[in-house]
């Protein structure tokens, strides 16, 4: 088994899709997993990647699946497991959106990983928001994948990045994206219960692998550019892009949360050197230009 031979679950999306970029760069194979091979949104922007015509094999697996997950696994050295949903508009049925892929899938990943065979790492991206039902989902999960790391004898790291924008690669937008969007339109909430910092999709994708190379990173690494609150993203937006109908929001929105600019201090202290707000957010908006979304 390689030790350059590893399996990105939820390849195609918004930070999968950066994760695998990066990986065929450092001369990684990829097994990437995608929901339908057939669905070119899923597969397209994934071939047409440097490296991929020799180095990414794409698989088609379903989390709750376990025999579909296993063929995407085997021959791994190593796993980093994003395919988790993250949702910030309301949600009408939590077991099904959230609970059973979140909590059932990441089980389904940690038992075909070590049934794989020799894993020499396991990370686990659950992303840093708390509203509709997740504090459960991501509590539950930290918890069940150190339990079942520390019974099976795998090395499992977690990385819990806040939200994450910049350039797309993939034809279909993150949560964090949409956010952003929806700023540059005028959208008036205040997202309390959901934000906590930006990072950049290359520094998310930068930190898995960071995790993943260094073995003497262990535990939860929280992954953003600063602590912060929406207040000061909308307000930085509106300062960068006047033209837009960004609405003034209040700074304070998100009381009792501290800024802090070396919140993910384990991120830096492994040599990650986070790309600022102000540049994130002009990679995003000029993304969401040059896809079509605005003008």
């Amino acid at each position: 088994m390689s030790s350059k031979v590893v399996c990105v679950t939820g390849g195609s999306g918004c930070i999968g899709s950066w994760l695998v970029h990066l990986l065929l760069d450092r001369g990684y194979t990829v097994h990437a997993t995608v929901k339908d091979l057939k669905d070119e949104n899923e597969t397209k922007h994934l071939e047409a990647l440097e490296g991929a015509e020799t180095r990414l094999r794409l698989f088609q697996i379903d989390l709750l699946d376990y025999n579909s997950i296993t063929a995407a696994v085997k021959g791994c050295a190593g796993v980093f497991h994003l395919a988790s949903p993250c949702i910030v508009d309301r949600v009408y049925d939590p077991q099904k959106e959230l609970l059973d892929p979140a909590i059932k899938g990441t089980v389904n990943v940690l038992t075909a990983a070590k049934e794989a065979g020799r894993i020499a790492g396991l990370t686990l991206n659950i992303a840093s928001k708390r509203s509709y039902g997740i504090p459960y989902q991501k509590l539950w999960l930290r918890k069940r994948a150190w339990e079942f790391a520390k019974e099976k004898g795998l090395d499992v790291v977690v990385v819990n990045p806040g939200t994450v924008m910049g350039p797309v690669i993939s034809p279909r937008l993150n949560a964090s994206m949409l956010m952003l969007l929806r700023i540059l339109q005028g959208c008036t909430e205040t997202y309390e219960n959901f934000f906590m910092g930006s990072v950049h999709f290359k520094d998310v994708a930068l930190a898995h692998i960071l995790v993943y190379e260094n073995k003497s990173a262990t535990g939860r690494h929280l992954c953003v550019e600063a602590i912060s609150r929406y207040g000061d993203l909308v307000a930085k937006v509106a300062e960068l892009y006047p033209e837009y109908k960004v609405p003034r929001l209040p700074r304070d929105t998100q009381p009792g949360l501290l800024r802090a600019k070396d919140g993910s201090k384990k991120l830096i202290d492994l040599g990650l050197e986070f790309i600022p707000m102000e540049q994130i957010i002009r990679d995003g908006v000029e993304s969401l230009k040059s896809k079509g979304f605005i003008s």
